[in-house]
């Protein structure tokens, strides 16, 4: 028989069949482990050709993203994306039609030339055609300023240039080079060349100096829109990519709702640097209070450390340099780990106790351990969690059977949790809780299954933090969307070169990706901004208003049981 087609249950002995389903673990077993060296040999073969002075193994980007190719991804267990099984069979969105949001900018009416038409044509009317076009020109200014003198007073009146047109180049050129910047992901190089094409005599030295000194400009409008983010929903979505920083390995948070979404770009991404994005890029501040206590009880910190911690003075805030200065006077023998513990425990407290900023109440993310314990209430993501299912790769026949089975079965819960969202009911609460128990405590013939749904089971709570707040998004996919703006940018320009660049990227690609959420023009919001008119309503005006109608409208909606 074909082991693929292979199944134990045919086995009527139950003691044979337990030694087969025993043997095929462990084939398994052996198969993952075998993988696992080939990995590491490739990997240690390519650290001694660097070392040799040897270059290594050329690594190519998979092309393309026909199905055909995603199922090659699939079958060699390099793709690992379940939005196919999480979307399941959804009906097509019917398109808009594009002329509905086309602006007419002149009309013209065409005419048939009378010599063409026969004697008995009748006029009909019009048939209306829509041609788009753009014009791309200068608009270079010669400001004749008027200048007087006052021999009395011995001092010279000069007129002054209209707001926003400081410098040698104009607010709305200035705007298109941020827009081309971070919602184009254009390089420096092809701004100039574009510019030079249309007629502007610029340099890429200038389009840098724009760009810094912009970007500058809406470091206030970044912190207004994360703040009015941050308030307008009591959940937030999270996450983090790798970016480079002058060639070093750095991260980027990303901190979103629906409404809006901010980046944060820093060298680490452990928890007291999430942490200090939370709180706003404010200097992180210490205290000893009840959510301290149970954060070191929990970490099982030394019953002699907490004794001395206990005789400090309790709920009042400390700075870090002051907290740290303490912890080496008084507790010289704390290990780094330890060490670690005392400052997440107090600089955590101190985040909730604080007032000055809003303080979020709900995380959505991946179970990365940086996020865990930052927030009272953290909700995980079932599509990382339905991830994880993917990644196993069975080689059994029977296994790979089971597997399937079960991702169907899974999928088929998470639909019936999205349905909950929409029509959330006591009794429907207590029947997904139910059924989470069944789905997620069986005893298969895949011991690799097995381990991966007792793992998943021990995220109860989390998983099922909708069921208490129909609200929650269900996935992460906001966040990591948000991450993945920033990669193109980086692919292209090679990342920023200074922190102060890092900073302006964070600037720009807060600002852009929120105008595009709120459906605002990008390019003549910075124009406004800018050029200092201040005609159009802040972005974090526009997001407090979009809550505030949302919530109104929500409340006519059912609510969670």
């Amino acid at each position: 028989m074909n082991l693929a087609e292979f199944d134990p249950k045919q086995i009527e002995d139950e003691g044979s069949r337990q030694a087969i389903i025993y043997l095929l673990n462990l084939v398994e077993g052996q198969q993952a482990e075998l993988e696992r060296l080939r990995g590491e040999n490739e990997r240690l073969r390519e650290e001694n050709n660097r070392l040799k002075g040897q270059s290594k193994k050329p690594k190519y980007k998979r092309e393309g993203t026909s199905e055909e190719e995603k199922e090659r991804a699939s079958q060699e267990g390099t793709d690992y994306s379940s939005e196919k099984e999480r979307k399941g069979s959804q009906k097509r969105r019917k398109k808009r039609r594009k002329n509905e949001t086309i602006k007419i900018d002149r009309e013209e009416t065409l005419k048939v030339e009378r010599e063409q038409l026969p004697e008995d044509a009748e006029f009909k009317g019009h048939e209306e055609v829509i041609v788009q076009d753009i014009k791309v020109e200068t608009d270079n200014v010669r400001f004749r300023k008027e200048k007087w003198y006052s021999p009395s007073e011995g001092k010279t009146y000069l007129a002054e240039l209209p707001t926003g047109y400081e410098g040698q180049f104009g607010p709305r050129l200035k705007a298109w080079v941020v827009v081309f910047t971070f919602a184009l992901n254009v390089t420096e190089a092809k701004i100039e060349d574009f510019l030079e094409t249309a007629g502007v005599s610029i340099s890429s030295g200038q389009i840098a100096a724009i760009i810094k000194q912009e970007t500058r400009v809406l470091e206030k409008e970044k912190e207004a829109v994360y703040e009015a983010g941050l308030r307008s929903t009591p959940w937030q979505q999270i996450d983090d990519t790798g970016a480079k920083v002058k060639g070093q390995n750095c991260y980027t948070q990303v901190v979103c709702n629906p409404y809006y979404t901010a980046y944060f770009t820093n060298e680490g991404k452990d928890r007291l640097t999430v942490l200090e994005v939370l709180w706003g890029g404010a200097e992180l501040q210490f205290c000893l209070d009840e959510t301290a206590w149970a954060y070191l009880k929990e970490c099982s910190l030394p019953q002699k450390y907490q004794a001395v911690l206990a005789t400090w003075p309790q709920t009042q805030f400390f700075r870090r340099e002051q907290f740290e200065e303490r912890l080496k006077e008084e507790m010289p023998q704390l290990g780094p780990q330890q060490y670690k513990w005392v400052l997440e425990a107090a600089g955590i407290a101190a985040y909730h106790r604080q007032e000055s900023w809003p303080v979020i109440e709900q995380l959505v993310c991946d179970d990365a351990g940086q996020f865990k314990r930052l927030v009272s209430k953290q909700a995980l993501c079932w599509v990382h969690e339905g991830r994880h299912y993917k990644k196993l790769s069975p080689t059994v026949g029977y296994h790979q059977q089971l597997l399937v089975a079960f991702r169907g079965e899974f999928w088929d819960y998470y639909r019936q949790l999205l349905a909950y969202r929409q029509q959330p009911s006591l009794k429907e609460k207590e029947r997904l809780g139910q059924k989470f128990d069944t789905l997620f405590s069986p005893q298969t013939d895949y011991e690799a299954l097995n381990e991966r749904i007792a793992k998943t089971k021990a995220k109860k709570e989390a998983l099922l933090r909708v069921l208490d707040y129909p609200e929650l998004p269900l996935h992460n996919n906001e966040a990591e969307l948000g991450a993945r703006q920033r990669k193109p940018k980086e692919n292209i320009s090679y990342g920023p070169q200074t922190s102060t660049g890092a900073k302006g990227w964070d600037i720009g690609l807060t600002l852009v990706t929120t105008a595009r959420k709120l459906g605002v023009n990008i390019f003549a919001y910075l124009h406004d901004r800018v050029g200092q008119l201040h005609q159009m309503p802040s972005l974090a005006n526009l997001i407090t208003q979009k809550a505030a109608d949302d919530l109104s409208t929500s409340t006519s909606q059912p609510q969670a049981p």
